[in-house]
């Protein structure tokens, strides 16, 4: 399928490993120009940059700065933006309870997880709508819409998260601007699945092993397995695409029926 992408600019944000890496990579195989943005340009970023496609940009998208920092030498360095995927974002399972989650712990959940996007949002919007096309496709989270304590503040954040972008998609659309979001369910990601992931700080907590808590996770969802990050980076793809050009306001959820309501 032509997707029509080829000669665009785009921002990712997040894109050093996991779903931010592989939509940086979708992107880039699509003809596009990226702009990764990351805390840290990884080895496996990095490894990605050489063809002159992905450019990293080690930016701290927690620092009110980030964002329009991370926006201007994306401008700079092609002349203006096409498409920006908010991706950044962060989870820490609160197995303690809700008492134990204090002030700060919830600054920095809504910092990363929601301000990060409306910062980079708000940075890119003119340049987006200067050129009167656009698209913004931001990864919420299924936990937007299926609210659990254990990570009581993560949900809080996505559900204003995704509130604000079906918001800021009525405002835009005549400009030309698409807004959309992507809510994954687990991710065969490091964030689930790593070291000091949510399986590892579960089984922690709990006294089982990380791979019964994976294990579990999975088996919620009728396919009984996690999602992969290309597939979330192809669904993204084609939202930043001309196929999707009459898609705004839309969440799209990929999570291999975790969600069972309408």
């Amino acid at each position: 399928m032509e997707l029509g992408l080829s000669g665009r600019t785009a921002v990712v944000t997040g894109a050093s490993r996991g779903i931010g890496l592989a939509i940086a990579l979708a992107l880039a195989g699509e003809g596009v120009r990226v702009v990764a943005g990351a805390r840290t340009a990884t080895a496996e970023l990095k490894a990605f940059s050489g063809s002159g496609e992905i450019l990293p940009i080690e930016v701290d998208l927690a620092h009110p700065d980030g964002p329009p920092l991370l926006i201007e030498a994306a401008v700079a360095a092609f002349g203006g933006l096409d498409i920006l995927v908010n991706n950044v974002g962060a989870v820490r399972p609160r197995a303690e309870g809700f008492l134990s989650v204090t002030d700060d712990d919830w600054t920095t959940t809504l910092t990363v997880n929601f301000l990060a996007a409306v910062r980079t949002t708000r940075a890119a919007l003119p340049h987006l709508t200067e050129r009167g096309a656009g698209s913004i496709v931001t990864i919420s989270s299924v936990n937007a819409r299926l609210p659990d304590p254990l990570v009581i503040d993560y949900c809080a954040a996505k559900g204003a998260l995704s509130n604000f972008c079906k918001a800021l998609s009525k405002e835009v659309a005549a400009q030309g601007v698409r807004v959309n979001t992507v809510s994954p369910g687990p991710v065969s990601t490091a964030l689930w699945l790593g070291d000091d992931g949510v399986a590892q700080t579960v089984a922690r907590a709990t006294g089982t092993s990380p791979d019964d808590i994976a294990a579990h996770a999975a088996a919620d969802s009728p396919t009984g397995r996690f999602t992969r990050p290309e597939e979330v980076a192809d669904l993204v793809v084609f939202l930043t695409s001309d196929r999707a050009a009459n898609i705004t306001g839309s969440d799209f959820a990929i999570d291999g029926g975790l969600i069972t309501t309408l």
